[in-house]
């Protein structure tokens, strides 16, 4: 049995932790409140520019536009969002084992895709792994701009129109209530019919100056940078319920240990004075 002293040490620095743990649970929590304002206020920017793709190329079908075509994949990227810092549960570990999982089953050489990373763990992780990794971007904070963001939506891109790659996709994890995250993949080029609405929206009586083809090129760079932004303030989202969680479930167990080292406290300390007790009442039968 440890001692009194050991015992006591424990509980005190168990109990700083918890108070740690507590007070990173209620900024997680704050920040998840952000994030998901963020991407509320986020969403009809995304769908003004999904009219809008629709309006230019809903009804042109012959469109030839390279982000609108499939072509035969011979090369692919992959986006990774994962987080600068840990404390986060498993949010990026199934993120990262997602991504090499459909490595390891689609390609056999490192010549057959390209890598960007998002976020400090991802790039150390994938180091370490001897992955190559193109491009990547740290200290992301916790509520990016869009700005802060479009050097690597940019990247993305432009590997994509300069054919270095023939699809580019991301994997992040999906944020669908505090309590529940899934690590989702989702191909941003070329563009769907779903996130491009082709075929799904009512043309409206618009006049193209100088012609759908020129604006195309103009709007739906903008349009994928967009979907990369408003994926990274998803996964922003997930991140913060994540470590909210995981901090709020580290203080529950630190209270849950001081109450058994408490426990044992009390029962050593017994222990102890039963032990001096008997060792007088021994002493005091000696002299008699």
């Amino acid at each position: 049995m440890a001692s009194l002293k050991e015992i006591d040490t424990r509980i005190k620095s168990t109990k700083k932790m918890k108070q740690i743990t507590k007070a990173m649970n209620m900024v997680s929590s704050s920040k998840l409140r952000r994030a998901e304002k963020n991407t509320k206020q986020f969403r009809p920017y995304m769908e003004k520019m999904q009219d809008a793709i629709t309006a230019v190329a809903g009804a042109n079908k012959h469109t030839h536009h390279p982000m609108l075509k499939q072509r035969e994949i011979k090369k692919s990227g992959y986006l990774v969002i994962t987080s600068d810092k840990g404390l986060a549960g498993a949010y990026n570990a199934n993120v990262l084992k997602r991504l090499l999982k459909d490595i390891e089953q689609k390609h056999n050489s490192k010549d057959e895709y390209s890598i960007l990373v998002l976020g400090q763990v991802g790039v150390d992780f994938l180091k370490n792994k001897g992955y190559d990794i193109k491009e990547s971007l740290v200290e992301v904070p916790d509520q990016p701009s869009f700005k802060e963001i479009q050097a690597i939506a940019k990247k993305a891109i432009d590997l994509y129109s300069d054919e270095e790659v023939d699809e580019v996709k991301i994997y992040f994890s999906h944020f669908i209530s505090v309590l529940e995250h899934k690590p989702s993949m989702k191909t941003v080029l070329p563009l769907s019919p779903e996130d491009s609405s082709l075929g799904h929206g009512q043309m409206s009586s618009y006049e193209f100056e100088p012609d759908k083809e020129s604006i195309l090129s103009v709007i739906l760079p903008q349009y994928v940078e967009s979907l990369i932004y408003g994926t990274i303030l998803d996964a922003k989202a997930s991140e913060h319920a994540t470590r909210m969680t995981a901090m709020k479930n580290a203080s529950d167990n630190a209270t849950e240990l001081i109450d058994d080292l408490s426990l044992e406290y009390n029962r050593a300390r017994q222990a102890a004075i039963t032990q001096q007790i008997t060792e007088i009442v021994g002493g005091s039968a000696a002299l008699e």
